[in-house]
């Protein structure tokens, strides 16, 4: 890869999310932004490998997609509205550093989850046009087909575009109505960064930040300090899961010493802040899991008849077919292979598991013979990461 091309890739990768917040902040259409930040990243890719990689790409960046937005406007500029528009658009050229401009995507997000989008586009929604994640990789996180989320994504921006939407952060009773899809949006971030071994953890920052913000912003909201508490608690573990070779570590075989032992105790004190408010949920629930999992460090072992009993209140509360897998690994440590295979089965039954990786991966460790043999090779095929398909091929068969 040329140095134009990873210089283009960091900027993509670092900035694309506030970049695009700012822009569509600013010009009030998210189409429009989208487009105008593609063009500048194309300019980029032609331009930067002739004349150099500028010293701040994201600045060059912004610029080139600041220029496009202004050009878009005089092109639909009619001759009575000309004036306010090009005044207001005019605004886009002046110079700013992305370091000095306001950080909009938190707004953005809850402006993707307005009351004119279907509810099961709004996380999609925010992923894209926040995150920058493809069509491709937001299906596979909410268990669609690419061409599905693809048209969901489509009429979920023209809603967007009908609606008048505006991009600054709502008053806190709109922020508790639109918080669930944020929370959901979040977290699925979160889970996509750590799918892609390339990301290298930047995806996971912002997922982070984010979880942070809408919990600080939003304090009576105990789901958001589960988020905040979950997203710490995972991302502490995070560089114990390869070892010196870079090869995948499974939870149970960790080096403990590794653990982030500082996000781990922030976790904790957001955790303890949800459970104080009172208002159980799917999230808490979930940092409560790796909560668990996190005093072995202290214990030396694993509660598992403690994280069956959250995943029962998480069945209970949500019927999510991946919450069910998750829970069939549990049931097998406290009761016995036999019985967390037959939970497994059973939660196989939902058709949208087939191309779920964890499935076919707990399917392996709990079956015996040809069915754990094929559960293997179709979930090496669908991981996503090599490290974690050359572990999943060396698991010696039951």
């Amino acid at each position: 890869m040329s140095p134009a091309s990873r210089a283009a890739e960091g900027a993509a990768r670092d900035s694309y999310g506030r970049l695009l917040a700012w822009l569509a902040a600013q010009g009030r259409d998210i189409a429009a932004a989208e487009d105008a930040l593609a063009d500048a990243f194309a300019a980029a890719l032609a331009t930067w490998p002739r004349d150099g990689v500028p010293d701040r790409p994201e600045a060059w960046l912004l610029t080139a997609a600041r220029r496009r937005l202004l050009d878009g406007h005089r092109r639909r500029a009619t001759a009575s509205a000309a004036e306010p528009t090009l005044r207001h658009a005019a605004l886009l050229a002046e110079d700013a550093e992305p370091d000095a401009i306001p950080d909009h995507r938190l707004a953005l997000l809850l402006a993707c989850a307005a009351p004119e989008v279907e509810r099961a586009a709004q996380a999609p929604l925010m992923l894209q046009v926040v995150l920058g994640l493809d069509a491709a990789r937001i299906a596979s996180a909410f268990l669609l087909s690419p061409s599905a989320m693809g048209q969901r994504l489509v009429r979920a921006k023209r809603r967007i575009a009908a609606s008048g939407a505006r991009f600054t952060l709502p008053g806190r009773d709109v922020v508790a109505a639109r918080l669930p899809a944020v929370l959901d949006a979040i977290y699925a971030a979160y889970a996509a960064g750590a799918q892609d071994p390339a990301d290298g953890g930047a995806l996971g920052g912002e997922a982070l930040w984010l979880a942070r913000i809408a919990a600080a912003l939003a304090p009576e909201e105990a789901e958001a300090a589960g988020l905040a508490a979950l997203l710490l608690h995972l991302e502490a573990r995070r560089p114990a899961t390869r070892d010196g070779a870079g090869r995948y570590v499974p939870l149970s075989e960790q080096d403990m010493g590794a653990w982030d032992a500082a996000m781990q105790a922030e976790a904790e004190a957001w955790l303890r802040r949800a459970f104080a408010l009172g208002a159980p949920g799917r999230f808490q629930w979930e940092a409560a899991v790796q909560s668990v999992h996190a005093a072995r460090r202290v214990t030396g072992r694993t509660e598992w008849q403690e994280i069956l009993l959250l995943y029962d209140a998480l069945m209970a509360a949500t019927g999510s077919p991946v919450v069910a897998v998750n829970r069939a690994v549990a049931l097998a440590e406290v009761e016995g292979r036999a019985a967390g295979l037959a939970a497994l089965r059973e939660a196989g039954a939902d058709g949208r598991l087939a191309g779920y990786q964890h499935f076919w991966a707990a399917l392996a460790a709990l079956a015996e013979g040809a069915e754990a043999d094929a559960a293997r090779s179709r979930a090496a095929g669908l991981a996503t990461d090599p490290a974690v398909r050359t572990f999943l091929l060396r698991i010696p068969s039951p």
